[in-house]
């Protein structure tokens, strides 16, 4: 079973490997350099279209977040 808590690991490792900083993503993503850090320190998940933003920013695969590309 997906958890929550994996899932938000996943985001997390995908913003720290992305080389860029929390402002640079979130002036990217269209959000608060604020909310970056809640999806890194808080446990607080993006909206649906902020999530599909940040995959698209970070150049990740929506299912490699989400677990489902087993």
């Amino acid at each position: 079973m997906i958890t929550l808590d994996q899932i938000r690991k996943n985001l997390i490792e995908a913003i720290k490997q992305s080389g860029m900083t929390q402002s640079e993503i979130a002036k990217k993503v269209g959000v608060c350099q604020q909310a970056i850090g809640n999806y890194l320190h808080q446990n607080k998940m993006p909206a649906l279209d902020t999530f599909a933003n940040l995959c698209v920013v970070l150049d990740v695969d929506p299912a490699d977040i989400l677990c489902t590309n087993q």
